[in-house]
């Protein structure tokens, strides 16, 4: 097996840092393998803020829910959805913007391609031997965030990136079958038997891991999670309006 697929086997998200920082050439190499990754059209639309100053991880840590994780690793990279500079290139072609950019396909691209950015730098740091876990909760206090960040309209907060040398082995969650995610030709929607076949080794990760042990299962879970009414980003649809995504179809 490759290298670069038992670095990908191996991911766990890790939530407790070593008290040390991360060499800057290591951390150039991994905003670099986020510029390579693939992206719509070669247009790039997505922007990378490093945060690494102590107070201000400590600030980004509050406004994501009190993880205290955020404070505690050495970077903390949050991952943009950028049109800004597409804006500017439209205004030095004398086009109009807002029209364009509040369609919602210009937010899907936006996700798509924080995703697939955020991914490669997971990759890339656990490459050099780093630990990560991403961050929802960016989106938490959106506005604050945007404050804090600077950023301009065109421009939203999607997810964040802790990133530091692992003080933790927490192992790996069980993911769903195969067959409940991977389909030949065409969906199968006959999940009802892989979900409780899940549902019991996930029920047995839970009981069984160290730290935090609860008792449940992965369905339970979801259901709880999305139990209406859900709203767990309530400032996301204003904070869209505000940057220029809102559609207007």
């Amino acid at each position: 097996m490759g290298v670069i697929m038992k670095t990908l086997l191996s991911h766990r998200s890790i939530r407790k840092y070593q008290n040390r920082p991360i060499e800057k050439e290591i951390l150039d190499e991994i905003l670099k393998a986020v510029q390579a990754a693939p992206n719509w059209v070669n247009l790039q639309h997505i922007s990378v803020i490093v945060v690494q100053e102590q107070q201000r991880r400590k600030k980004f840590a509050e406004l994501c829910g009190g993880q205290k994780h955020i404070a505690q690793a050495p970077v903390f990279l949050v991952f943009c959805a950028d049109f800004y500079r597409t804006w500017q290139a439209c205004k030095e072609n004398g086009q109009e913007f807002d029209s364009v950019v509040s369609q919602i396909d210009n937010l899907i691209v936006g996700a798509n391609e924080v995703g697939i950015a955020l991914e490669t730098a997971v990759v890339a740091a656990e490459s050099f031997g780093l630990g990560t876990v991403p961050i929802g909760d960016i989106r938490l206090h959106a506005f604050e965030a945007i404050r804090e960040l600077n950023l301009p309209k065109y421009v939203v907060p999607m997810l964040g990136l802790c990133v530091g040398y692992p003080a933790e082995e927490p192992g790996q969650k069980p993911r769903l079958p195969k067959e409940a995610v991977c389909f030949e030709e065409k969906y199968n929607s006959d999940l009802t038997g892989l979900l409780k076949q899940y549902d019991e080794q996930y029920a047995v990760y839970l009981r069984e891991r160290p730290w935090n042990s609860r008792v449940g299962d992965w369905t339970g879970m979801n259901a709880d999670f999305y139990r209406p009414p859900y709203c767990h980003y309530p400032e996301v649809p204003e904070m869209m309006a505000q940057q220029g995504f809102l559609s207007q179809r």
